[in-house]
Order: structure tokens, then C-alpha cells, then sequence
């Protein structure tokens, strides 16, 4: 394709993304190395890595260091559950999401995923699940052990959104198809993984927010602003490691190259102010409606907030996405590349400044 030989071409010529913008105050969780120890034994003793080399990438994922980020507040048992499907979540997306037998292979993959999602709603284990099956029931098991109810349901309505995102995502790849920008931001709200990445700040934190809160727009404006920003994020921090693998057919860089035509930078800038600007609605929301919740749903909304922070400097600094290339000091944008208050129009998304 024409847009992907461009922008294997800005890439290669070494054209530079910006630095982030990002206002929101950084913490991490100090159970951060402890967890990180008892995950990776997790990982052996429930035999999720095929072999040395996917234990080492999924090992790579630090997603102990990436959770932890999250979910600063969490005692240590509760911040490892949610470690354990970070760590899940990577090794299942690289191995059966964006690469390998059912990248490409919708009617493949939506009974694949059906029976993993199975695995994690129910409540006892199967001789017939395979490692992922497995694997994802015994963090259920200790999400059911230390959530309510309530909790454990919204994060099993949460991966089933996310699976569901990542279906719509394989059947693109598989008919070539290259989704507008208002059909791309709906389907990352969901392949992102960002919906059961911030169900499980609830279980972490150790309180339920009350259905009322939970459920008021302004939270799930703020829920979906939070998993956008991350979301754009990711396709910044991964876009080097994409070209690489030759698998970014799906990516904002790409959708507005293709709907947009232009120039690799012009996409780039087009991508920064967009993020940037859902950015800003997220803060001035999150102010006005933080003294009308509770403590149980102001933590969850901190918690989106060190996500969205939490996230960027992860893929800043991780093995992931930087490969071989050292880790250097960041340097975050001082101002937004677009800092427009009007509502973004792409209809998707443009209600969370009705709220």
C-alpha cells in the first residue's frame, strides 16, 4: 500500500514524534519490584510462555513496573492480581491478536476468544482450556477472591468489550480494510485494552464506586477520555516496533494518512492536537466533578488520571517498545499541540463535552 510505503519511509528517515504533554501527576506503587518478583514466578508456574523466548518478551512487558503506575494506593496482593492479567493481556495480544494464526482470521478468532472469556467467567477450572484459557481463569479466580461481585462483573463485561474490540480490528485486517477516524476511535475504545485495564481500579483499590456514580455520563465520559488518550499514546510508543513487524495497518497515523492524505508530519501534528485535546477535556472535566462523588469514586477517577500518566511514561521507558534503543531521560511537552476547548467532531466521541 502506498500509505504504508510513506510511512515506512518518514520512519525510517528518522522523523521525530513530539514529546508528550501531560499535566498529570506521576506515582508509583512502592510493592512495585515485589510484585514484579511474584508475577514472573506466576508466569512459570502456571506455564502461560510456550518457550524462552515469549517469557522473555513477556517478562519484557514490565507490567508490574505498568500497573503499578495505576494503581499506586494498592496493597501488594491486590496490585499483583491486576500485574497477573497485565501480563496475560500482552502475552495473549502478541501471540494471538496482532500477530500470529488469527491476526488475520476473524472466524477463527471470535470462537478462539469466546472460549477464553468463557474460562475467565466461570467460576472452576477445565481440563480443556488451553494456556491462555488457564491462565486468565486463575486471575479471575483471585479478582472473584478479592472484588465484590459487582467488581468482577464489570471487569468480565470489561474484557468481553475488549475482545470484542480486537474481533472488529482482525476482520478489518483480514479485508484490508482502512476504518475512518470516527470508526477507529470506536473500535480502539475498545482493542485497547483500556476498558478491563481501568475496570480493575476498583478491585485494586479495594472500593466499589456506587452504580450512580458509576454510571453517570460524566464518568464514562471521563472512563473513555482516559482510554483514548492511552490509546493514542500506545500508537505513538508502538509505531517503531509496528513498522518493524510490518503490522500497521491499523494505527491514527495511518487512518489520517489515508482519509486525510498529506504528509507523514502532518499526520503526526493532526494525531498530537487531537490526543492533546481530549487530553484537556479529561482535566477540566475531572475538576468539576471530583467534589461531587464520593471516596470511592474519586479514587477511581485519580486512578484514571495516574493511568493516562502511569501509561505514557511506561511506554516511554519499556523493552516493548523501545527494543534494542536505551532508555533516555524524557522530556514532556510544555504546552498542548492543540489546546482548543471546542468538542473534537467526530461523533464518537464529541458528547463528552455535553456533559
Amino acid at each position: 500500500m502506498n500509505v504504508r510505503r510513506s510511512l515506512a519511509e518518514d520512519v525510517a528517515a528518522g522523523v521525530e514524534l513530539p514529546p508528550i504533554f501531560c499535566p498529570l501527576e506521576p506515582a508509583i506503587n512502592p510493592a512495585c519490584r515485589a510484585v514484579e518478583r511474584r508475577a514472573v514466578s506466576w508466569l512459570d508456574d502456571v506455564g502461560l510462555c510456550a518457550d524462552a523466548g515469549e517469557r522473555a518478551r513477556v517478562i519484557g512487558t514490565h507490567s508490574a513496573d505498568f500497573y503499578a503506575r495505576f494503581a499506586p494506593h494498592a496493597d501488594e496482593d491486590r496490585l499483583l492480581a491486576a500485574a497477573l492479567w497485565v501480563y496475560w493481556g500482552f502475552a495473549f495480544d502478541d501471540a494471538c491478536c496482532d500477530a500470529g494464526h488469527y491476526a488475520a482470521r476473524p472466524a477463527e478468532f471470535v470462537p478462539m476468544a469466546s472460549r477464553v472469556q468463557r474460562a475467565l467467567e466461570r467460576p472452576v477450572p477445565s481440563a480443556g482450556d488451553d494456556r491462555y484459557a488457564a491462565a486468565v481463569h486463575d486471575v479471575g479466580a483471585r479478582f472473584r477472591e478479592l472484588g465484590t461481585p459487582v467488581q468482577f462483573q464489570r471487569f468480565v463485561a470489561a474484557q468481553r468489550a475488549w475482545l470484542a474490540g480486537v474481533a472488529w480490528q482482525v476482520a478489518d485486517r483480514a479485508r484490508g480494510h482502512m476504518p475512518d477516524l470516527d470508526d477507529y476511535l470506536t473500535m480502539r475504545l475498545h482493542s485497547a485494552g483500556g476498558e478491563p485495564t481501568f475496570a480493575m481500579l476498583e478491585i485494586a483499590d479495594g472500593r466499589e464506586v456506587p452504580a450512580a456514580e458509576m454510571e453517570r455520563p460524566a464518568v464514562r465520559a471521563l472512563t473513555e477520555a482516559a482510554i483514548a488518550v492511552a490509546a493514542l499514546d500506545n500508537d505513538r510508543h508502538s509505531l517503531a516496533r509496528e513498522m518493524d513487524q510490518d503490522h500497521t495497518g491499523q494505527n491514527i497515523y495511518n487512518v489520517l494518512l489515508a482519509h486525510n492524505g498529506g504528509s507523514f508530519p502532518a499526520a503526526v501534528r493532526t494525531a498530537t492536537g487531537l490526543r492533546d485535546r481530549i487530553l484537556l477535556r479529561f482535566v477540566s472535566l475531572r475538576e468539576r466533578l471530583l467534589p461531587r462523588l464520593g471516596s470511592a469514586g474519586r479514587g477511581y477517577v485519580d486512578g484514571l488520571a495516574y493511568g493516562i500518566r502511569g501509561n505514557a511514561e511506561w511506554g516511554l521507558r519499556v523493552p516493548r517498545y523501545l527494543g534494542d534503543t536505551a532508555a533516555r531521560e524524557i522530556t514532556w511537552a510544555e504546552r498542548p499541540m492543540d489546546d482548543s476547548a471546542e468538542p473534537i467532531p467526530v461523533p464518537t466521541i464529541a458528547w463528552w463535552w455535553d456533559v
